[in-house]
C-alpha cells in the first residue's frame, strides 16, 4: 500500500490512493497508522477514491451542491477522511487542501479548480498562483450559544457548523495560556456526535488567534474548518459589542442562521481574517453567500508500507469473526463515531 505525508498549517496527513476502493483501512488500522510512536503518525487520514468505486463510503448527499453554483455533480474523487481515532469526521478544510495537491501533484486531476466530493458535501478547491489553495466551505451555520469546560472554568462559545460541529469561544487572554491536552467538557445534549473546541482571541482588525481540540485527534497545530468557526464567532463577537448584544443574539445568530443576510446587521459579518494558529497562518474570507478558506498545502515525503508490517497490523486490527465490509468498517455495524468526552456538570 502506497502513501504520501502532507500537512496544512501543521495538521498532518496520511494520504492513501484507493482509486478503487479495494483497500479500505478499518478504524482500528487507521489509528494504528496515525500513531506517533508505532505508526507514522498523523491528525488524521485522506482515502482519495474515485466516486464510481466509494461505494458505501459515500454518505447520501456527498456529491451535492456546495461552493460555486453549477458545481455540483462534477466530483471525480471522494476524500474518505477519519480522524487519528479511526473515528469518521464529515469534513477538514486543511485536509481537503493536501488532497487536491496531492491529486494536481500526481495527474489524477485537472486543475487550477477541482470540485472534491466529501461527507460534508462538494467542496470545490482551487490551487492559487503563489502555492497556496482556496477552498470555498460553503456557508456557515450557526447554532447558538454553547458552553465549554476547559479545566475548571466555564467559556461561552458559539456553535458553528461547516459540515462538522464546532464550538468556538472568544477569550480574553493569550489562547497558549490554555490547556487543551484533555477534550474540554461540553453539553453532550447540544453535541450529540462530539465537537471541535476552539479558544479564539481577537488581536486587531479582523486578526485573531486560535488553538482547538479536535473531536477523535486531540490537540492539534491547526483546523481549517476550525479557523472558518473562529472568524464567525470573532465576527459575530465585535458586531454583537457594537450593539452591546451576545454574540449569539446579535445579528440573529441564535436563530440557525448561515452568517448571510441582507439588511445591516450580518453583512458585518462580511470580510477577510488573518486566523493564526500554532502551525502557520490561515485567511477566512466571510462572503454574503459562503465562506473561502486559504493555506498552504504540502507534500513532504511518499512511499509505500511494508508488507509484512501492514499484514501484521491488519490481522492484529481484525474482529475474528466480523471481518471488514467493503466501507472499513466491522460487518453489520454502523461507522464509529467520534469518543463522547467529558460531560458538563
Amino acid at each position: 500500500m502506497r502513501f504520501a505525508k502532507g500537512h496544512g498549517t501543521g495538521n498532518d496527513f496520511l494520504i492513501l490512493p484507493d482509486p478503487d476502493g479495494a483497500t479500505a483501512p478499518s478504524p482500528a488500522l487507521v489509528a494504528r497508522l496515525c500513531d506517533r510512536h508505532a505508526g507514522l503518525g498523523a491528525d488524521g487520514i485522506l482515502r482519495a477514491v474515485r466516486m464510481r468505486s466509494a461505494g458505501a463510503a459515500v454518505p447520501p448527499g456527498a456529491a451535492g451542491p456546495a461552493g460555486p453554483a453549477g458545481a455540483a455533480g462534477e466530483a471525480e474523487w471522494f476524500m474518505d477522511y477519519r480522524n487519528a481515532d479511526g473515528s469518521v469526521a464529515e469534513m477538514c478544510g486543511n485536509g481537503v487542501r493536501v488532497f487536491a495537491r496531492y491529486l494536481l501533484d500526481h495527474g489524477l486531476a485537472e486543475g487550477p479548480e477541482l470540485a472534491l466530493a466529501t461527507r460534508a458535501g462538494l467542496r470545490v478547491v482551487r490551487a492559487e498562483p503563489g502555492g497556496e489553495f482556496t477552498v470555498d466551505m460553503g456557508a456557515p451555520v450557526v447554532g447558538g450559544p454553547g458552553t465549554a469546560m476547559i479545566g475548571s472554568q466555564a467559556y461561552d462559545g458559539l456553535a458553528v457548523s461547516l459540515g462538522n460541529p464546532h464550538l468556538a469561544c472568544v477569550v480574553d487572554r493569550p489562547v497558549a495560556e490554555f490547556d487543551l491536552t484533555a477534550a474540554p467538557a461540553v453539553d453532550h445534549g447540544q453535541f450529540p456526535d462530539g465537537v471541535n473546541v476552539e479558544v479564539v482571541r481577537l488581536l486587531g482588525e479582523r486578526r485573531l488567534e486560535m488553538r482547538v481540540h479536535e473531536r477523535g485527534s486531540g490537540e492539534t497545530l491547526s483546523c481549517g474548518t476550525g479557523a472558518v468557526a473562529a472568524a464567525v464567532a470573532a465576527a459575530a463577537t465585535v458586531a454583537a459589542r457594537a450593539v452591546g448584544a451576545p454574540p449569539s443574539d446579535a445579528d440573529g445568530a441564535s436563530n440557525g442562521q448561515a452568517h448571510r443576510s441582507d439588511g445591516n446587521g450580518p453583512a458585518r459579518r462580511v470580510g477577510t481574517w488573518t486566523v493564526e494558529v500554532p502551525g502557520g497562518t490561515l485567511t477566512v474570507t466571510l462572503t454574503p453567500e459562503s465562506s473561502l478558506l486559504t493555506g498552504p498545502a504540502v507534500i513532504l515525503a511518499e512511499g509505500e508500507f511494508d508488507d509484512a508490517w501492514l499484514a501484521e497490523q491488519t490481522l492484529a486490527a481484525a474482529t475474528p469473526d466480523r471481518p471488514a465490509d467493503p466501507a472499513g468498517y466491522p460487518a453489520g455495524s454502523a461507522p464509529p463515531g467520534p469518543p463522547p468526552g467529558p460531560a458538563l456538570p
